[in-house]
């Protein structure tokens, strides 16, 4: 869920506003109406232009959790420092909701004056870091011409992808493109240090219950091994990565691209952990919790068994109803093809009139017991996948929840079946 930290709305308005300003002032620079005092960033030699990486760590908002990033341009002989970036999206937007759902987000291209952007983030407490990279000044003039293009309103609007679409991945792919593909080339051929589904989890840990629910949500292409250069989704990876990446000089001789590093305001809210949580033994804590009430209920408690199984049955039943549509109605790859389907589903929604027949003493039906063994056989198959070769989804702690809940409802039901 990577986006820009601003409030959308607002700053979507008000950063347009500035945009279009911005891009009066650069086209007068380009044509030449702009006085010599005006001379910048839009019509400065490349010689004088110096490329900076600018990374922006996390924010509180869940839409902050992910960092965002920015390429500088400054004009070493006016001083004008110029900060572009892929992150402005708009809650206004006609169809907004909508186009979310479906997972057809459109983001918009900014640009600002350096110590605007630089100023807020440091307010609200988020580290801010420069990255000067080692650009040539013909690499440094195209990677300028090409954000002044994209800069242009019918060229700033583009189809979001939280992993291989964002606003990380857009600025690591212009620097990538001015530097004649060295990036993609080096960071490629390196392997990552987690998946998708981990750095998720890391960085969305501080909200639980929004966590949880992208990691339910999250099919098997979550759980692909990644390279460097995927892993640069986010803009913190990307910001240690091009550290280690190099490119030749006209002599042939290779230099690190990245020319030193200032840390311009240091972090002043919770850093995320370096790790992902194992979601492993609290999701089995809370299957056998879950599992062990209703045992208990269903013999001394038998309404108390009934409202139970209900709230587990309905919220199974929602759950696979949200995956099923995630897969054949949206365009959220990372989606699709959930295992979790096996444990969750719209079927368990048929199972709840039994859990209030029992209550009365009523024995399950035949219809009913081919339910809970078609679900066991379900959870069966579910763990077995985890068996077969190649990238298998990674969600063991949604197996370790559900098997205890769905054993205990079979007994239950079963149970109740055999005494009456």
């Amino acid at each position: 869920m990577h986006a820009s930290g601003r409030t959308p709305a607002s700053v979507a308005c008000h950063r347009l506003g500035r945009i279009c300003a911005l891009l009066v002032l650069l086209a007068c620079a380009l044509l030449g109406w702009a006085p010599r005092a005006h001379a910048g960033v839009a019509n400065a030699p490349g010689a004088n232009l110096e490329v900076a990486l600018i990374t922006y760590g996390p924010g509180d908002t869940y839409w902050e959790r992910f960092g965002h990033d920015a390429i500088e341009l400054r004009d070493t002989v006016s001083g004008e420092a110029v900060t572009f970036n892929y992150g402005v999206f708009d809650f206004d937007e006609e169809g907004f909701l909508l186009h979310f759902a479906a997972g057809r987000m459109h983001y918009l291209m900014d640009a600002a004056p350096s110590d605007v952007d630089q100023h807020y983030y440091a307010e609200v407490g988020r580290s801010v870091t420069r990255q000067p990279l080692a650009f040539t000044a013909s690499q440094a003039a195209d990677l300028r011409d090409f954000l002044l293009w994209n800069l242009q309103p019918e060229n700033a609007r583009y189809d979001y992808d939280y992993y291989a679409n964002n606003c990380a991945t857009r600025v690591r792919d212009a620097l990538d493109k001015a530097l004649g593909g060295v990036l993609k080339k080096q960071l490629g051929a390196r392997p990552g240090g987690m998946t998708y589904r981990q750095q998720t989890a890391r960085l969305m840990s501080q909200q639980a219950w929004l966590m949880l629910i992208l990691d339910v949500g999250l099919g098997p292409y979550a759980d692909q091994p990644l390279s460097a250069w995927q892993e640069s989704f986010l803009p913190m990876v990307l910001q240690t990565q091009i550290r280690h990446v190099t490119t030749n000089d006209a002599d042939g001789a290779a230099h690190p691209v990245v020319l030193g590093e200032q840390l311009l305001s240091p972090n002043r809210l919770v850093a995320p952990p370096e790790q992902a949580p194992d979601l492993r033994l609290p999701l089995a804590l809370a299957g056998l919790v879950l599992a062990a009430l209703l045992l208990i209920t269903r013999r001394f408690a038998p309404t108390v068994f009934a409202v139970i199984a209900t709230f587990y049955l309905v919220l199974a039943g929602i759950v696979g109803m949200a995956l099923i549509i995630l897969w054949t109605l949206t365009t959220h790859h990372s989606a699709w093809a959930n295992a979790n389907l096996l444990i969750f589903n719209p079927l368990a929604w048929l199972l709840i009139a039994t859990a209030w027949r029992a209550r009365r003493g009523i024995p399950s039906s035949r219809f009913a017991d081919m339910l809970i063994a078609l679900q066991l056989l379900a959870v069966l198959i579910a763990w077995l996948l985890h068996l077969l070769p190649g990238v298998v989804q990674q969600n063991q702690p949604w197996l370790l929840f559900a098997m205890p809940c769905w054993l205990a409802l079979a007994w239950c039901y079963r149970k109740r079946h055999i005494n009456g």
